[in-house]
This record gives structure tokens, sequence and C-alpha cells, in this order.
């Protein structure tokens, strides 16, 4: 899934090469959609904190597994046997500590932005009965799957005792699902972040309260919750120390103060407390610089705050432009700077020993590797990675399969995901193969390369160009604009299933006549914090479509391509530039395919902020609202004439459905040609992959059309 995360206005919505299973085609016929959308995804990868079993989930044509493997020879094992393509997430596989039992969560949308009124599950399916969020365990030796309870955020203590999340209050049930479930504690916030004592005798939570947010711990029914140092900020993210005495957490400011400008980014200072578990007194560690790079970093996992060896705190920042691991003393200190150089940090685990942390990143010794991710050993205390693997195949999510090995998941440009294990002694990599050979034409994809251009104010823009060579006639080609907006578009396959799935229809595209162009237009991850927070963009200014024309036209100035027949497309954030591009550029941007993107940014922001804060102060709010109006498509749609095709789910969490609606009534009295694909009760990432085959279908049908392009 993929979350419509914007993060230009950052005060505004900060809350907001390895083998593969498959079966070659001995012919050399154009590629099939339905095979192209047939690779097996992998995601969801986790490690017992002791012993030697991973597990992790497996998605294919939509049917969702747990699979799992153990050491020391880490044979796959499939451990549920759903069949259908529901729509039912499988998420937060978490062990015990001993590795003796395994919990997930079924169901859900996961990467929302908001919750469905009354709190409905996503049914994309249309089922007849309202689906429910429910955890399900298996316990060895037998890992038969059991549902336990109705509920979410689940968290397994030293002592087998289950806590979890239902109805934002924290709930206990006994793990086997034999037994009654019954609510831990109260709390008058709303609870999330669980996490049980090295001794599992204490659960420390996150209280969220709106406008600020408490770290508690609790004790036993017959006590009183501890609080750690409430005050006026949010609080997140608590971590235990080793011995289980003290509790680490990132400190923000809570919402209040005057009001923040919405056009200009501000910075957003943090800090790291520790606190003592037993009293709740607490101190400073560390404090960050109060500039744009030393605001809380907004990057997956955040802080990624850990608990080492040598009582060290290991943290991610980007005060030198780049997401890098620093520690410091739990005592507090300076920093020290663990992954120096130009890349950054993605994914980040811990070893068992605690002494090093195992990270990707978009840097190695192969050309274009800040185009990729590479697993590294990083230890916690001095600036000395050392690289896991290499080469022109991608790795990610690594793990600690046991005290030697590291599992990722690994890719290439032709194979799919798959889980491998690499050893920290050098031993050859080894694959997991899991399930039975799919029929997948990965001989016949093609390797795309890495491209770059300037847009018109100079800055160097990056992509991924995918062609069939051998074409000798002119070709139309296709400008892809991925969502987010941080994100990276690779060479090769991606982790996340949103873009596996346009890595596989950018590929069909390239084998049925089409030059593809990936864009990593500026807001996007993997060139650094500038790169990624420019002013002036989105609702602030749209700065960044001019690398989207820059795209398109860099596309028109290649030999094999006509210019003339130049289309784009993307969901999401580039849903919206795909609609900029043919409001703005109908004369470049022939047809376009816009799946659930925003149109009017001052609606948007409307619904994000609320009603105007009950006070005489106002800020920048309506100057804000008018910036975001002529930033927006429908703001030029008098220049709109290309065709396009809208597509969206209507149980959308992440952009409103009423975005597409008030496009296409717009659209129609204008006597503008478009057409429409709404998909019942599918949400932002669509859940079923019979959704993503109906709408990828329509998407390749409608740009084969309009710009006559054959095999």
């Amino acid at each position: 899934m993929v979350g419509f995360r914007i993060l230009i206005v950052a005060a505004l919505l900060s809350a907001l090469f390895v083998g593969a299973t498959h079966r070659a085609r001995a012919d050399s016929s154009p590629l099939t959609l339905a095979a192209m959308l047939g690779y097996p995804f992998q995601s969801d990868l986790a490690a017992a904190p002791r012993g030697d079993t991973i597990a992790w989930v497996r998605n294919v044509r939509g049917v969702r597994n747990v699979w799992m493997a153990r050491g020391p020879d880490f044979t796959p094992r499939q451990v549920t046997h759903f069949e259908g393509d529901d729509g039912q997430e499988l998420t937060q596989l978490t062990f015990s500590p001993d590795g003796a039992h395994l919990v997930w969560v079924r169901g859900g949308d996961h990467d929302a932005n908001w919750p469905a009124e009354g709190g409905l599950a996503p049914d994309p399916a249309s089922t007849v009965e309202s689906p429910t969020v429910t955890i399900w365990s298996a316990s060895a030796p037998a890992w038969t799957p059991t549902k336990v309870a109705d509920g979410d955020g689940p968290a397994i203590s030293a002592r087998g005792v289950l806590a979890f999340v239902r109805d934002r209050q924290v709930w206990t049930a006994p793990i086997g699902g034999k037994g009654a479930t019954e609510r831990l504690f109260f709390d008058r916030g709303h609870d999330e972040q669980l996490a049980w004592s090295p001794g599992g005798d204490r659960l420390v939570f996150v209280s969220e309260r709106g406008d600020h947010a408490f770290v508690g711990v609790f004790t036993a029914k017959d006590r009183p919750l501890i609080w750690l140092a409430p005050s006026t900020s949010k609080d997140e993210s608590p971590r235990w120390s080793p011995d289980g005495g003290r509790i680490a957490f990132t400190r923000r400011p809570g919402d209040g103060g005057a009001p923040e400008p919405l056009l200009t980014e501000t910075p957003e200072p943090w800090s790291i407390w520790a606190a003592d578990a037993a009293t709740g007194a607490s101190a400073a560690v560390w404090r960050s610089p109060a500039t744009l790079e030393g605001s809380y970093p907004q990057v997956e996992g955040g802080a990624n705050l850990a608990w080492a060896a040598g009582d060290r705190l290991v943290f991610l920042e980007e005060i030198d432009n780049w997401p890098h691991l620093y520690s410091v003393a739990a005592s507090g200190g300076e920093p020290v700077l663990l992954t120096p150089g130009p890349f950054m940090v993605e994914h980040v685990a811990q070893s068992r020993d605690r002494r090093f942390m195992i990270v990707d990143a978009n840097t190695g010794s192969a050309a274009d590797d800040a185009e990729r991710r590479h697993v590294f050993k990083v230890p916690v205390d001095r600036a000395a990675p050392v690289a896991v693997t290499g080469g022109e195949g991608l790795e990610w999510a690594p793990v600690m399969a046991d005290e030697t090995h590291v599992a990722f998941i690994a890719a290439g440009p032709r194979a799919p995901p798959q889980i491998a294990l690499d050893s920290l002694d050098g031993a050859p990599r080894r694959e997991l193969s899991a399930g039975p050979a799919a029929e997948f034409p990965a001989d016949q994809l093609v390797v795309p390369r890495a491209v770059s251009f300037a847009a018109p104010d100079g800055l160097t823009v990056h992509g991924e160009l995918f062609e069939r060579q051998g074409v000798a006639n002119a070709r139309p080609a296709v400008v892809f604009v991925h969502g987010g907006p941080p994100r990276q578009m690779l060479l090769g396959w991606h982790y996340m299933d949103y873009y596996s799935n346009a890595y596989a229809v950018n590929q069909y595209l390239a084998d049925h006549g089409f030059v593809v162009l990936a864009l990593n237009y500026r807001l996007g991850i993997g060139y650094g914090r500038t790169f990624n927070h420019p002013a002036h963009a989105g609702p602030a200014g749209a700065v960044e479509y001019q690398d989207v024309l820059a795209a398109g036209r860099y596309l028109q100035g290649l030999p094999e391509v006509d210019p003339k027949k130049i289309g784009i497309w993307g969901g999401s954030y580039g849903g919206y530039l795909t609609a900029m591009a043919l409001a703005r550029n109908s004369d470049t941007f022939k047809a376009g395919v816009d799946l659930h993107g925003v149109h009017d940014w001052s609606a948007f922001l409307a619904k994000a902020m609320g009603a105007a804060p009950d006070r005489f102060e106002k800020g920048d709010r309506e100057a804000a609202m008018a910036t975001a109006w002529r930033s927006s498509p429908e703001f030029d749609l008098s220049r709109w004439t290309s065709p396009v095709l809208l597509i969206q789910g209507d149980d959308d969490r992440n952009v409103p459905f009423h975005q597409t609606i008030d496009l296409a009534r717009r659209l129609e009295a204008r006597g503008a040609r478009f057409e429409e694909l709404v998909i019942p009760n599918e949400v932002h990432g669509f859940l079923r992959y019979r959704s993503w085959l109906e709408a990828d279908t329509a998407t390749v049908r409608f740009l084969e059309r309009e710009l006559a392009a054959s095999p």
C-alpha cells in the first residue's frame, strides 16, 4: 500500500540479482498484462528476537499467506492457507521474544491517512458481512494458525502474554485463542505503540491525546499508571533499556502557539529523553538543532530510535542533509555519525547483541547504486559501515535471522522480490523459494537504465528509462509519476507493492511499443533532504511540476520517440501531477491516466486542516488556500484539451473520492473527453489483485488507443 503523505507544508500535515520462483516462457510473443501482474511479492519480513526463526507475507495474485523458515536449514513452510483474492491485508508479523509464538493482523488499511466513517474495516470484495480487523497466532511446534480476537497492534511479552489495541484501548487475550478477552487497563487517551519490558512484567505505551501525547507504563491492575515526564509535548517511540530499568522516547512540541506559516517550511525540533521506568523521572539526552535539517525525520521509521550496547541510543537524523544513523550515550553528550556519505539510510534493524545495526541504503560500489538498495552492517559506536550485499540487484528490509545470518528481501531488474539470506562470515547467499513456481515471464523483461536531465530552474532530476531495443520506428512514450511523494523509483522491482505493480505495468508498456520514463521528481527521497523538501512545492506552489514537464520534453528529444505521442500516468500524488500535466501542457502530454489524484488542493487542505481556529490569529491560512487553488489542476482547466482516464476506489482513505467526482463534473461541463473507472469499496492502494488487473488493463488500453502504440 501507498500512503498519500504530503510533506510540503510540514507544520500542517506532519500528523497526517537473485533467483525467483518463475518458469520462463519458451516463446517471445508480447507479454500479457495478467502474466506481468502474476509476480510473487514478499513483504513484512520479521525475525524472532532470539533463536533462528523468520516469517514473512507472500502475495501471489491477491492471495496472501504467512510463511516462515527456521534455522539452521531455513526451509520455508506455509503457515496460513488462505485461498481467495479477498483484499484482507496480513501485517504486523510479531514473534514472542523466545520465538515460540508468532502473531499477525488480518484486515484493515494500515496505510490510510484517516479512518472510514464509523470505523468500518475495508471490504474491497463487497462481501455481505462487514469484515473486521483480527489478530491471529501460531505457536511451535505445529504452527497451526488460530484466530485470537478482534484487534490491532499486537505485542507479546517474555511471559507469553499478548497485548493489543481495540477501540483505542489496550486489551489482552490468551495467545492460543482459547479464553476470555479483557481490557488490560483504562486510559483516557487513544493507546498505541505497545512494548513489553524485557522481563515481560510491564507494558509501555503511547497515550495519544490530540494536541499532546504521553508515554505511560502499566505494571499491574492494582497499581496506577506511571507517566514519563508528562508535558505539553508529543512523546512517542518508547524503547526499553536491555535491563528494563529505563525507557527512552522521542519528544516533539505539542500543537499550539502562534500559527505557523503554511506556505513556507519551518523547523520542527525534537529531542530524545530517557526515563526511570519505575518512577517516571526523566531527562533530555539529546536535542536537535532548531534548523530545517534538524527537524524530525519524515522517513521510514521516523527517528528509528534503538537502545544499543554500551548504553548508547541510536537514532536517525538529517542534520547533514542526508538521512543517517547517529548514536549518543544514554547519559548525554555529542552524537556520533555512524553512516557518513551522500546517501540515505532507509530500513533499520538491530543485531542480537545490540552491537551493530543492519540497514539498507542507496549506495554501494556499482554504477548507479543511488537508484538501488543494498544492505550494510554498521557498528553502534563508530563510523565503520561494512557492505553485506552489493552488485546490480536490490536488497531491502534486513533482519537478523540468527546470530550470523541476515535475512532480507532481494530483487533485480527482472527477478521479482524473494526472501534471501546472507552470512556475515562471507558464505554464499541462500534464496528461500516459497510455494509452487509461478508462470512469470522474467526472461522477457527489459533492464531499465538510469537517466538524468535538468529542470528549467537548473535542478538535476533523475529517472529510470524502459525501452525495448531493436525497434526501428519512432515510438510513443509515457512519463510515469510516482505518488507519496517521498518515494524513489528504482532500477528493479520495488519494495512497496504499489510500485512493484507500477514496475510491472511499465515493463508491459515497454514490451508493447512504448518508451517509459519513471520520473524521480523533487519531493522524492534518495537525493538528500533539500531535494526531498523543496520550497513552494505541492499546494504551496507546485514547483515540482517543472520536473514533470522537463521529463516530457526529455522524451521528446530522444530519437527513438515520436515527439507528438507523449503520454503520462501516475497514482496518488502522481495522479495529481498527471492532472497538472494535462491541465497546463496538453500541447506536450496528449493523454493521461490519473489514479486517485488530488485535483483541488484548497478542498483537500480544508479537509486536512478542519475548521478555522477559534481565535483571532489565522496566520497565512487564506493566502495558503489561494495558493493551493492556483497550484491545482482545476485552476488551469481552460487549457486542458487532452483525454484522460480517471480511476479511483470510492472507499479511498487517503484522497477523498470527491476529488475525482469534482474533476469529472468540471470536465463534463466543458465538454472535455474523459473516461472513468470507479471500483466500489476499494481503498487508495487497491487491496485486491482483481482491482489492480482491472485498473492496469484500463490504463494500458487507454494509452495504447490514444497514443496509437503497437507491439
